[in-house]
Parts: structure tokens; sequence; C-alpha cells
């Protein structure tokens, strides 16, 4: 089972296991230890990276994604005696590949968060028949991109590691699909699928937990940096403004994975309004707790949302799929309840941060820069020139396999918020910085 598990498809095989580390653990090192995972730094979570001290970037995101993951495996492998049998190599719950998965469930992200996903994705697309998508980007990065001693392409991680950050097992190519896995990768990742015995669509049970932690952090940090924007004003005026409460309606409504939620089994309307009543009521005992200072509302509001939302994450069986599911439970079964409201609030941090006009203004001036990179290095003649040496050089060693447009958008994704905004002043503003500061 744990050769099963330890196998590193990309390395090769005279490589010798460690003696003095685990392999998980290895992989650990190599995820922090990369350029990609230091970038996250300077990418967005909701406010722009550099928006101020306090608020989330992807780092900090990661982090906190991969903390809640590792306590929750902890205790899960506690208290389900199955998982000690490990019978099957996708039923295995090992927090340090947890952790691992946490980490690096967001490198795939570009510059400008979604809006630099979507701007990508758009003239990708449009011009040339490609996608491209966060989650398939991801495996790009860890399986192609990536460098390390010793490797051809990649980090070479573990089977166990790699499609414990699979959330999303399928061919991103066919025809429908929003997310998944690029060609080249799955067939990779399919290979793994196929050795371990995974039943089609089903993502080992330690990427759904760190599938769901991240949603637990999107519902609960979110809208903590959001209160310390000042953009969710904790008082009744706000929480019962109608307009609000229609947009959460709407943004549900309109939500293509609106089907995992059950919503045709309530009232939405209904349920959005207590959840937001229910919101402010318990902050306004906690505001009374904390003396009535805000900071520490704050972070006592999230503290308990995040313990009232990993402590009931448990282990059921999937009946329609033959499967094990990590799920919200409650009584042995799902507690769609419980889902249900996490889903509403993280639909309050989207449409309080996001759907905010000033930071629209500011995803348009995101999408402009991207575009306008784009048009600057899609001309291979052209923009072999204005592109680092070094990601020119992989580009020849291993063009066969990379096409012009392609190699464009990984190294555009690749840029932090502020490289972005810095290649494009130096091409288009009319002053820039020397130009001998290292790229």
């Amino acid at each position: 089972m744990n050769d099963i598990r330890k196998y590193r498809p990309g390395e090769a095989a005279s490589s010798k296991w460690s003696e003095e580390r685990d392999e998980f653990e290895r992989d650990y090192a190599r995820l922090i230890q990369s350029p990609t995972f230091r970038r996250l730094q300077g990418k967005s979570q909701v406010f722009g990276a550099g928006s101020g001290d306090y608020y989330r970037t992807r780092l900090t995101h990661s982090l906190e994604v991969a903390q809640i993951a590792r306590e929750v495996a902890k205790r899960l492998e506690r208290t389900n005696p199955f998982l000690s049998k490990r019978e099957h190599p996708g039923l295995i719950i090992d927090p340090t590949v947890v952790e691992c998965a946490s980490i690096a469930h967001d490198f795939g992200h570009p510059p400008f968060g979604h809006k630099g996903e979507e701007v990508l994705n758009h003239i990708l697309m449009r011009d040339h028949g490609l996608k491209y998508e966060g989650n398939a980007q991801n495996f790009r990065i860890l399986m192609f991109l990536e460098k390390r001693a010793g490797s051809e392409s990649g980090l070479d991680l573990t089977a166990a590691v790699l499609l414990g950050i699979n959330k999303y097992p399928f061919l991103i190519e066919e025809e429908g699909r929003l997310k998944g896995v690029y060609g080249a990768e799955w067939d990779v990742i399919r290979e793994l699928r196929d050795t371990w015995k995974m039943p089609a669509g089903c993502s080992t049970l330690e990427a759904q937990l760190m599938d769901l932690c991240d949603d637990i952090a999107y519902s609960t940090h979110d809208i903590e940096d959001g209160i310390r924007a000042g953009k969710i004003q904790m008082n009744a005026t706000f929480f019962e403004d109608q307009r609000l409460r229609r947009h959460l309606v709407m943004e549900i409504l309109n939500d293509p994975n609106q089907h995992k939620f059950g919503w045709e089994q309530v009232d939405i309307e209904q349920m959005v309004s207590r959840v937001l009543h229910d919101y402010l009521a318990q902050w306004e005992i906690i505001f009374a707790e904390c003396n009535r200072e805000e900071s520490r509302t704050r972070r006592e509001m999230k503290a308990r949302w995040v313990s009232s939302f990993a402590s009931r994450l448990d282990i059921i069986d999937d009946t329609e799929r033959g499967w094990k599911k990590v799920a919200l439970v409650r009584d042995g079964a799902e507690d769609m309840d419980l889902l249900r409201t996490m889903e509403i609030l993280k639909k309050l941090a989207w449409v309080t941060l996001i759907k905010d006009f000033r930071v629209l203004r500011l995803q348009k001036r995101s999408e402009i820069i991207v575009e306008r990179l784009w048009d600057s290095f899609i001309d291979q003649e052209k923009g072999q020139w204005i592109i680092p040496p070094d990601w020119i050089d992989s580009y020849e060693r291993r063009n066969s396999n990379w096409s012009w447009p392609r190699f464009v958008a990984d190294y555009i994704s690749g840029m932090t918020d502020a490289y972005a905004e810095k290649v494009y002043a130096e091409l288009f503003a009319s002053k820039s910085g020397s130009i001998y500061e290292m790229d």
C-alpha cells in the first residue's frame, strides 16, 4: 500500500527513498521551498496583494487551509477505525498528505485572482481553442513547470499528494467540463487513478478533506477581512438590506454547482434571511463578551465558525457512488443545513467583497493589464525578446510539447500582482524603475 501511495511518477526509477525522512515530509519540503509557493504572497486572495498588512493573500490563505486540514485529519484518524485498516489507497487520511495538498491547492492561480483566471481562459479559448483553469494549472506547475535539482521538470511529488490535490478528477478538455486537469498531466493522473482502482469521478478522502477545509477558510476568513475593511458592516441596516439579500439569492441560483446543496429542499430567501439574522445576533453577543472591542470580536467570530464547521467534518458512506465521503455530519448523515449555511457565508463574502463597484473597477484595470501583456508576448518573433531568457531557454528545450500560446499563458499566470503591474509599466507607462531590477 505504501509503495502505491509513495510512488513518484516523475522521478527516475533509480532514485532511492529517504531513510531519514518520510516521503510525504519530502513532498512538504519541496512545496514550501518552491518559488511558486513564495510567489503566493504576492497574489490576491480577496483584496489585492499589497492592500495592507492585515489582509490575507493566497499564501496566508493556503497556510490557514493547511492548518485546519491537518488538525481535522488527525482527529479523523483517531475517530474512524476503518482508516487504520488501509483497505484502499484512496481511503486513507495522512495528515502530512492533507497538509501538502492544502499548501499546493492554489499554486495555479494567476495574478489578480479570479479575474486573471477568467481573462486568460477567455483569450486562450477565443484565439487558440485552449482552456485555462487554476486547478488544472496546479498540475502543470507541479508536474511540468517547477524545477528541482535532479529533475527535468516538476517537483516529482508522490502519488498520494498528487491525487490529494486532484479534487476535480476529470480531463478538462472534455465537452462542457469547467474544471479538471489538462491533457498531458491527466494522462499521468489517470494512470495513477487506474492503478489505485479509484471509482470514476471520485476523489480520495484526502482531496475531499482539503476541498472542504478550503471552503471553511473562504466562509470564515474572507468575512473577517471584509469586516476589517468595512465592506461588511456589523449592524442591522447592512444585514437587513433587501438588495444584499436579493444578490445573495441570485448568486446561489446562478451557481453552476448549486445542485450539491439541495436548495430545492428549502425556501432560499427565507434561509438567507435566517442565516444573516443569526450571524448578526451572534456578533452582538460576542461583541458584548469582548467588552465591545471590534478586533477581538472579529477574531472570536472567525474562531467559533471555523470550530463549528471543522468539528462537524466526518466520513460517511457515499451510497450513490459506492465510495466514502468527507462531509459536515450530524447524527450519522450529511448536515445539509450546515452545508448550506457555509455556502451562504461564502456568497456573503463574494457579494460584498468581489461585487463591490470599487473592487470591480480594480478588476477592470487588472483585465486590461493581463490583456495587454498577452498582446505584447503572443507574437513569438517579438515576444521572445521581452520575456526573461531563462523562460525562453526552458521553452526551446521543451517546445516539442509546449505551444507558444500555452507558454505565454504559463509565463503570465506565474506573475504576482505587483510583477504584472511592473512589467505592464515597463511596456506601456512613460516611466518605470531601473532596468537593472532583477526579474
